[in-house]
């Protein structure tokens, strides 16, 4: 079952219930939320879902599937769960997206020479 359907039966049962909705979703029950602290729960919530969903836009759009933007974005992640527990000052947005870029235009040429190379090599096979 899907966590779509969870979260849709979850809502059903509330409201044949006449109970409350469910405050937060499948996101709270994430690793990182369960390393805060109980009153930094919501915010890293609300912070991982906005890091999620900036994820998934640069997955949709990108040309080349890399890894790059994930992994720094999980790394902002961790270093905001670190500012909430320690006070250290977490790197800025801006920073942290141009050192991505670089990295991520780096992949995305080793991808694209390999696939040249793969297709080089297919055409060579194709000519015997």
């Amino acid at each position: 079952m899907s966590s779509i359907c969870l979260w849709e039966l979850w809502v059903d049962v509330a409201l044949k219930t006449r109970g409350n909705t469910p405050k937060y979703g499948l996101i709270f029950h994430s690793t990182f939320i369960g390393r805060a602290a109980a009153k930094n729960k919501g915010r890293i919530s609300r912070y991982l879902a906005n890091k999620c969903s900036i994820a998934s836009r640069i997955d949709c759009f990108s040309e080349v599937p890399t890894s790059v933007f994930g992994e720094k974005l999980r790394e902002q992640v961790e270093e905001r769960l670190s500012f909430y527990e320690t006070g250290e000052i977490p790197r800025k947005n801006l920073d942290v997206m141009k050192e991505a870029m670089v990295q991520a235009e780096e992949a995305a040429a080793e991808i694209t020479r390999k696939l040249a190379k793969q297709e080089k090599k297919r055409l060579k096979k194709e000519k015997k």
